[in-house]
């Protein structure tokens, strides 16, 4: 498996066991047409999702050793290979404006990043399926008064319903990871847009988590605008006592003052 030594530093852990793959991919929506897998290795996800045969099915891998892989084994994906970095790709590219879901194994030194592209994407994302560190697939699924609760759970659960599917041992990988995995679904919800300053709503949230154990009093003082008007109840607590719908209230309060 040179393959896998090789791809060891890019904080990818190859799934060996089958089952988990075809549970995987089975827990995409029927509806979902349009489909993108990020970080597909040697394929073990891929094979499931081709035999789906939906009707636009992308996977983009930024090692070249795994494309090459990837093209001698799995012809089925004849020119919907892209070699590259999904961070930095430009999703017209693949699927102009059309909608897309987005599945995969991903690699644990950039899943919050993905998380964050995909929020920034949210309007042509439908549908994640993804495996992440069981740590950051609780986070993501954390509800306000969690410690663990933080800036993706606020974020995210605004556009999406977010479900924490199920727990992956850490022997089913090669190699195995010195944590566990686990895998969650984050479905579009019906919210197009936030009745308040969506820009501002986000450094609302990032201010209060990035100093998660201060009362808001003192953590959205990094945003420099005048607190006076919020509610005091707000101003008492910390980011993780909030849901997502007071932070839009907060939100709201400071937009007015502008």
């Amino acid at each position: 498996m040179d393959l896998v030594k090789a791809k060891k530093h890019l904080g990818q852990h190859f799934l060996k066991d089958e089952s988990i793959a075809h549970k995987i991919a089975e827990s995409l929506s029927d509806n979902v047409g349009n489909v993108l897998e990020i970080g597909p290795g040697m394929g073990v996800l891929t094979k499931y999702v081709l035999q789906q045969k939906r009707p636009n099915f992308w996977v983009i891998e930024i090692d070249g050793e795994s494309v090459e892989y990837l093209k001698n084994h799995y012809p089925a994906l004849e020119n919907h290979i892209y070699f590259g970095d999904f961070l930095k790709l430009d999703l017209s590219e693949l699927f102009s404006s059309e909608k897309f879901a987005v599945i995969g194994n991903f690699p644990y030194n950039i899943s919050s990043q993905i998380l964050f592209k995909v929020f920034d994407n949210r309007n042509q994302i439908p549908e994640v399926v993804g495996m992440f560190q069981k740590e950051v697939a609780e986070r993501v699924a954390a509800k306000p008064g969690s410690k663990i609760y933080g800036i993706l759970s606020v974020l995210l659960s605004v556009y999406y319903d977010i479900e924490y599917l199920f727990t992956v041992s850490e022997n089913v990988f090669n190699p195995p990871p010195k944590v566990k995995s686990a895998v969650i679904r984050l479905t579009r919800n019906n919210v197009e847009k936030l009745n308040c300053d969506e820009k501002l709503f986000v450094q609302v949230v990032k201010a209060g988590f990035n100093q998660r154990r201060k009362t808001l009093r003192n953590a959205l003082k990094a945003l420099n605008k005048n607190l006076e008007n919020i509610p005091e109840r707000f101003l008492q607590s910390r980011a993780e006592q909030l849901s997502a719908n007071e932070f839009i209230e907060i939100t709201k309060v400071l937009e007015n003052e502008q």
